[in-house]
């Protein structure tokens, strides 16, 4: 194996999640342990757009204490984008500004943090340095809370986020309980194309505390059928809730809502307001009483119910990525295998980006019951390993505290 030294590039792209700054903090201490080899790390602020505009973090001059909080600090730290790149062999002219930086800072190693369009830009990016023989290796550390990537088990960000969703859902299954006469409670969860955090929401059901009906993209969507569905449980039950994605579209593939006409520079919808147009529906077609409750920003941000085990497997994954760098792999996305759900056991491997760009996992038919409204335990079984453990927050004066890189996020 050839000895490469020079410096790594390290960025963070898409939605944030509540602990891809933990893999941030794996690609940290894994290069600062092979210090003979990546001389430092550099951190483009708002990923991809940082590196063209040479806007960069130097880690060698941060403090210990703000590295270490990393851990435990929600939203992206080094700043996100979505930047979508052009093909090459079009239009080169952000390549040959990228190709001008790694020389100049002596590039040798480009981590890049996110989900399916991220993986894009990094295969778009690998591809030309090997076009144009510039040697650097191109690695995927993989995030996003929508565990939609394929070729892996799941995906960090995705099991803290679960695990909000099931503890909020039963908090909110508390609050209609007080009532003897509930409503119709509408909660919509994020998931575009799949349904995975929408079906988390079944665990807090089996605790006693959650949704009646649950509602994912990979069924097709009737509204006939959605209030046949709710009647049946409200005349038993006086009340109902349900959990739906905000992707729900019918047979034809049209979405059921989305909040503007808007695409973002990956040509998506920006979604939302499923659940409001579901409440009333049931308020003036069936003339129930119902509430509408969008989590929001919310399922991604709150690292102050981070999942123990999503946040060691963001560490590791960050970590997976620098080892397979040095020992000379590029072009490929970190994964994680599952071993075994019990004991839980994983490790990690790699897949060629190509085969990860631009693609997305939906949940598997037999996770979902035969009436399209709820899920099998199956998936109960797939979740609940992600779930375990609580990394808890470090607080000063009853108030979270997060890290603040220097030249980063501004000090106030």
């Amino acid at each position: 194996m050839k000895k490469l030294v020079g410096n790594l590039l390290y960025g963070q792209s898409g939605g944030p999640t509540s602990v891809i700054n933990a893999s941030a903090y794996g690609v940290i201490k894994e290069s600062l342990e092979n210090q003979n080899i990546i001389k430092d790390v550099l951190m483009m602020k708002h990923g991809i757009q940082g590196a063209l505009n040479e806007d960069f973090i130097f880690i060698s001059k941060q403090d210990e204490e703000d590295i270490e909080l990393l851990k435990h600090s929600p939203g992206a730290a080094f700043g996100s984008v979505r930047y979508k790149m052009a093909d090459f062999n079009e239009d080169d002219t952000d390549y040959v500004r990228l190709l001008y930086i790694f020389q100049e800072y002596n590039i040798r190693y480009f981590l890049y943090n996110g989900g399916n369009d991220s993986m894009d830009t990094c295969d778009r990016i690998s591809e030309y340095m090997k076009n144009v023989g510039y040697e650097v290796r191109v690695i995927g550390v993989p995030k996003t809370i929508d565990n939609d990537l394929p070729f892996t088990d799941h995906t960090p960000g995705y099991g803290s986020a679960a695990k909000y969703i099931i503890n909020t859902i039963m908090e909110i299954s508390c609050d209609m309980l007080a009532y003897p006469k509930g409503k119709v409670t509408i909660v919509e969860i994020m998931g575009r194309h799949a349904g995975w955090l929408t079906a988390a929401a079944a665990v807090a059901t089996k605790n006693g505390f959650g949704p009646d009906l649950i509602y994912l993209p990979e069924v097709p969507f009737s509204i006939e059928k959605f209030k046949k569905d709710v009647e049946k449980v409200y005349n038993k039950k006086s009340q109902c809730l349900v959990a739906v994605s905000e992707g729900l579209s019918n047979s034809e593939g049209v979405f059921l809502a989305s909040s503007s006409a808007l695409k973002d520079a990956f040509g998506h919808f920006q979604l939302g307001g499923v659940s409001s147009k579901l409440s009333q529906i049931v308020n003036n077609e069936m003339r129930i009483s119902s509430r509408n409750i969008e989590l929001g920003t919310t399922q991604r941000s709150a690292a102050h119910l981070q999942s123990l085990t999503d946040v060691n497997e963001a560490i590791l994954v960050g970590k997976a990525a620098v080892k397979f760098a040095i020992e000379g792999k590029s072009g490929i996305m970190v994964t994680i295998e599952r071993e075994s759900s019990s004991p839980y056991k994983v490790s990690y491997k790699k897949q060629p980006l190509y085969k990860i760009a631009n693609k997305e996992k939906a949940i598997p038919k037999s996770m979902i019951n035969q009436d399209g409204n709820f899920v099998t335990d199956e998936f109960i079984d797939y979740v609940m390993p992600l779930i375990q453990g609580e990394n808890i927050p470090k607080y000063y004066d009853g108030v979270q505290h997060f890290s603040k890189m220097k030249n980063g996020i501004i000090k106030k």
